[in-house]
């Protein structure tokens, strides 16, 4: 029986000072690493009856993301560095200036050999985790937009069997890469995740903000926020724009009925039996898709914008990173 979305409850809450702008959780452990404003990744026991959140400096600027790949927790920040940290010491083990500006995302490949990360400087680097050295430097996006304002690349995500690469910029501009390689093989446009404004504000908003290969590798599931009309509020429909991604054709599109803003994060459940998402506005959303992107299953708000969420390998918790707040959702029987 396919598992059910609407059977998915809110149950546990962690009220939090500040920004928690992404998450991993340690498979089979308690364990959560949360990536914040105020520059540190937090290890959160979330089974304590009171979560004592342990600290790990080493960063200057926001941790937008963290991954657990192997024996390490690699974290990325704006201040440009991964920091590879030991699972089991906690301890920094290596840093490295990736990027020249902003980390935007940091994934781990699903046999935990690769990390990859991107960021503002509009390239994507694939690390090997073991040794820490670089293992592709991946450029497929332009610096600029269109309209000649610097442009940024927000999301990538890896294909379930770790072969390939996808990589998302503002403008709606998609990138799949061979790992073996490090060679482009395919690319694909999603304009319709962007909106700019030649007149009142001369700047633009949206962008593809999430990435996700259904479990047999044959559709790309991309995520942001449809057309606004006042770009300085994220009052656009959240969308979900899904592709065959070999042919580079878009076969789906869907726009929420009730969900406004950007879906930060997309995760396919691993039988296929839906696609997940998450982000909306200040509010927040939680949004469960049909897996052929026809309509929306169930939209929930949350209490506060989600940033990104991680989820068990099974799908049945999701935890999800917001303003103010780290919140639990589980899968009843």
């Amino acid at each position: 029986m396919p598992a059910d979305p609407f059977k998915f409850k809110q149950t546990k809450e962690i009220s939090r000072k500040d920004i928690l702008l992404s998450v991993a959780c340690e498979p089979e452990s308690t364990r959560l690493f949360v990536g914040s404003s105020d520059s540190n990744v937090h290890v959160i026991d979330f089974a304590a009856e009171k979560a004592e959140p342990i600290a790990l400096d080493g960063h200057s600027g926001y941790v937008t993301g963290v991954a657990i790949s192997g024996a390490f927790i690699v974290s990325g920040a704006y201040d440009g560095k991964l920091i590879w940290r030991d699972r089991k010491t906690l301890k920094a083990d290596r840093t490295h200036k990736a990027h020249d500006k902003w980390i935007r995302a940091v994934e781990a490949s699903p046999d935990g050999k690769l990390i990859a990360s991107v960021a503002d400087d509009m390239i994507c680097r694939v690390w090997d985790v073991t040794s820490g050295k670089m293992k592709h430097e991946l450029r497929g996006h332009e610096l600029m937009t269109p309209s000649h304002f610097n442009s940024m690349l927000y999301a990538c995500a890896f294909s379930t069997d770790g072969s390939y690469l996808a990589t998302g910029d503002k403008v709606g501009h998609i990138v799949v890469w061979d790992m073996s390689s490090g060679k482009s093989v395919k690319t694909m446009e999603s304009p319709g995740m962007y909106t700019w404004d030649p007149r009142a504000r001369i700047h633009s908003i949206g962008g593809i903000r999430s990435l996700a290969f259904s479990p047999d590798n044959s559709v790309l599931a991309v995520g942001g926020m449809g057309k606004v009309g006042n770009i300085d509020h994220l009052e656009g429909k959240a969308r979900l724009e899904l592709f065959d991604w070999r042919a580079e054709k878009s076969v789906q599109v869907v726009e929420c009925d009730k969900t406004k803003g950007l879906i930060t994060r997309l995760a396919f459940h691993p039988k296929n039996d839906w696609l997940v998402g998450a982000g909306g506005d200040s509010k927040g959303a939680l949004v469960f898709f049909d897996t052929a992107g026809k309509k929306t299953l169930r939209e929930e708000s949350v209490a506060a914008h989600v940033h990104k969420f991680a989820a068990t390998d099974s799908m049945d918790r999701l935890y999800l990173a917001s303003h103010n707040k780290l919140s639990i959702w589980e899968l009843s029987a």
